[in-house]
């Protein structure tokens, strides 16, 4: 199926009016022959002097202060446009090494700093201490992808934080949607064949489990759809999902734009601002998913 322009351009005016200058970037770059250098540079905005990312690139963490899960953003806006800038590489590499768990290898879910500003309830944080799986399994797994540098990756810091992943992979919860996603990015990058090849096994039965994709495109609350797990036609998860339900799902992801243009969030936000922000994201999400699917 193909649309007309008029979802696009409809929510190119919701973007403009309301997104932040790094989706109205991205929108760039993905719908109007933009440069990844113009991302690259919005993004360095959210960089601080470690190396690593704050600033509310993860719009529900409103603190300045770096922070693993918007590194995480980071390191995934580059791997979107195909580009990893060296410096800002350089910069997240000297971050996560000081970040790394000592003990158990792993990078924690959130520091405590961003405690003291606002932040959604769920990101509060007592203890810097405590590796998670995520946003460890995909900030490894990108690493991995990323070839502008290799040279860490016999560092102690960085081997120790991969045998923790492929440990947490042992006690992963397996209807934790966050969880199986950090697990599948990690896995379609890492090297080990063989151990690889017995998790995407588990992995795959776990796909199967219809109750794990919500198959129910009108299905209401923070569940996670179709179009969450395989939001590009290559992603990992397509083949677990029929055509008839991408089909459905697309359909209701195009009814659901908004009057204003953009797309609406499933969670509650910290403020009015804070889901403007993440509605431009999810809104350059949305047009890219319908894109990769050839709806647009």
């Amino acid at each position: 199926m193909k649309l007309s322009s008029d979802v696009l351009q409809h929510a190119k005016g919701f973007i403009y009016e309301n997104a932040r200058l790094i989706d109205r970037r991205r929108f760039e770059y993905f719908f109007e022959n933009g440069s990844a250098e113009a991302v690259l540079t919005a993004l360095r905005g959210y960089q601080n002097e470690d190396g690593g990312f704050g600033n509310a690139l993860e719009p529900d963490i409103r603190c300045p202060h770096s922070q693993p899960v918007a590194t995480e953003v980071a390191l995934l806006i580059m791997d979107s446009i195909g580009t990893y800038d060296q410096e800002i590489l350089n910069g997240i590499i000297s971050y996560l090494q000081k970040l790394a768990l000592k003990q158990t290898g792993g990078f924690p879910q959130a520091m405590r700093t961003l405690n003291a500003y606002p932040h959604a309830p769920w990101w509060t944080t007592e203890r810097d201490e405590n590796a998670s799986l995520n946003p460890t399994g995909s900030i490894m797994g990108y690493l991995y992808k990323q070839n502008v540098r290799t040279d860490f990756y016999e560092a102690e810091w960085f081997m120790q934080s991969a045998a923790y992943v492929w440990k947490q992979m042992e006690h992963v919860n397996q209807t934790d949607y966050h969880d199986v996603i950090q697990c599948i990015n990690f896995l379609e990058h890492a090297p080990y064949r063989e151990q690889r090849d017995h998790y995407i096994k588990r992995i795959d039965e776990w796909l199967s489990d219809t109750d794990l994709i919500e198959r129910d495109p009108q299905a209401e609350g923070y569940v996670h759809k179709v179009l969450d797990w395989a939001p590009a036609v290559d992603s990992y998860c397509t083949k677990f999902i029929s055509e008839a339900e991408f089909e459905l799902h697309l359909k209701h992801l195009v009814q659901g734009q908004q009057p204003d243009g953009g797309w609406s969030i499933s969670w509650p936000t910290v403020s009015p601002m804070c889901e403007l922000e993440w509605r431009g994201w999810i809104t350059v999400e949305r047009l890219r998913t319908l894109r990769s699917y050839g709806w647009i």
